[in-house]
């Protein structure tokens, strides 16, 4: 069996979900003492209010832990991992051209998988590199991947941004895992103190999940919150086990 890791630190986190909003309720929800629910939408106070608009329900989720874990730092290569996107505004334009109603240029601008990377590089004029991936339920693990590249390549720090929300009703049949509105980021180095390692390898037919299971994304974040030293993921034919070194 071939298999392959890397390790990094975290530098500074931050999460944001309707009703779960504080370091304190996030702990709380991380002990299963509180649950993500609501409508209500991130405040990304730290942008612009003309930038601000433009941005939807998920982008703001996003551009808010962007802001609140990077800080005034500049010059940070940036990875935005989203599993879905801005699927709804896909599914609204989908639906507007089979009504031959005109697009809307927003809307279709916005829709792109890196607008809330683009919005936020704009806001904060910042040139840094950006990437914006997606990569099925291991979208997590290849944005790690990403990230620890671009600190392979040199760069000293690299800002990792996770945000997701749950499919279109119209999408019921593809849902293989709970999904709820949520966003956290790290900001990462290579590998110090309290350093994370990521190991993968195939998987075998004993290690698959049930056929519905909790969002990849939110159980690393849970790893991450708790302290936890391993947790041991399944996904797109890989094992994929994260530790912690102390």
């Amino acid at each position: 069996m071939v298999c392959q890791w890397l390790r990094f630190s975290i530098i500074s986190c931050a999460a944001w979900a309707p009703g779960v909003e504080t370091p304190a309720a996030w702990m709380a929800w991380a002990n299963g003492e509180t649950a993500i629910a609501g409508q209500k939408e991130a405040p990304v106070s730290a942008m612009p209010a003309m930038l601000r608009r433009r941005a939807g329900p998920l982008g703001k989720m996003a551009l808010e832990v962007a802001y609140q874990c990077l800080g005034p730092r500049s010059d940070v290569p940036m990875v935005f991992c989203s599993r879905h996107g801005e699927v709804a505004r896909s599914v609204e334009l989908i639906s507007d051209l089979a009504s031959d109603v005109a697009l809307s240029p927003t809307n279709f601008g916005l829709s792109v998988h890196n607008a809330a990377a683009g919005l936020f590089s704009i806001a904060r004029g910042d040139r840094a590199n950006h990437v914006a991936l997606a990569a099925g339920s291991s979208s997590v693990e290849h944005a790690v991947i990403e990230a620890c590249g671009l600190l392979a390549d040199g760069a000293p720090m690299a800002l990792l941004v996770v945000y997701d929300c749950p499919l279109p009703a119209v999408y019921a049949a593809f849902d293989d895992e709970h999904g709820q509105a949520h966003a956290w980021a790290w900001l990462m180095q290579p590998a110090g103190d309290n350093a994370v390692s990521l190991t993968w390898s195939a998987a075998t037919t004993s290690d698959e999940p049930d056929a519905v299971k909790t969002a990849g994304s939110l159980d690393i974040l849970r790893f991450q919150l708790r302290g936890d030293r391993e947790l041991q993921r399944v996904s797109d034919g890989r094992l994929w086990r994260w530790e912690r070194h102390v």
